[in-house]
């Protein structure tokens, strides 16, 4: 329950579809996710992409995160719902309901077989941050090779 978005009714599907002994029978998340039939299904011939549609085929779980999927969408400031805006932005709600529901998928298989708490990304760094991080680091070097001090110059290091 700690992951945003499932309700105890997906929890039930998980359980009555899947099982905990089942995910086992998964090698990979990759596997879980193609089971489910929520990664794409790349076609490719002579290096070319012919087609990277996400197969036909339904069931139960699928389903039920999909609606979970559905839900995260309509959340604020969380991680999956930030990664659900980013896609839907992109590419449309209803590529971003398919792969936020296989990246649901992929954590609850790795809780499950590694048996390890969901622990979201909190300080996820945008492009614009990674380069602005950057400019700083540079920043930091010129000023220790002027041998000037941070103060100097009016740098607060935190």
């Amino acid at each position: 329950m700690k992951i945003e978005g499932l309700s105890h009714a997906t929890i039930l599907t998980i359980m009555s579809e899947v099982g905990p002994e089942g995910f086992t029978k998964f090698k990979s998340a990759k596997e879980f996710a193609s089971w489910l039939r929520l990664a794409p299904n790349n076609k490719i011939s002579g290096g070319k992409v012919l087609s990277s549609k996400t197969p036909k085929g339904s069931n139960r779980l699928k389903i039920a995160l999909r609606h979970s999927a559905n839900a995260i969408g309509n959340l604020k400031d969380t991680h999956l719902s930030d990664f659900f805006r980013r896609i839907s932005y992109r590419k449309g709600r209803a590529t971003a309901v398919s792969a936020t529901a296989r990246k649901l998928g992929v954590i609850i298989w790795n809780m499950v077989t590694k048996k390890v708490e969901y622990n979201p990304p909190t300080d996820y760094l945008f492009l614009d941050q990674k380069r602005k991080m950057r400019v700083i680091e540079r920043m930091r070097k010129n000023i220790a090779k002027l041998e000037l001090k941070p103060e100097d110059v009016g740098f607060v290091i935190t």
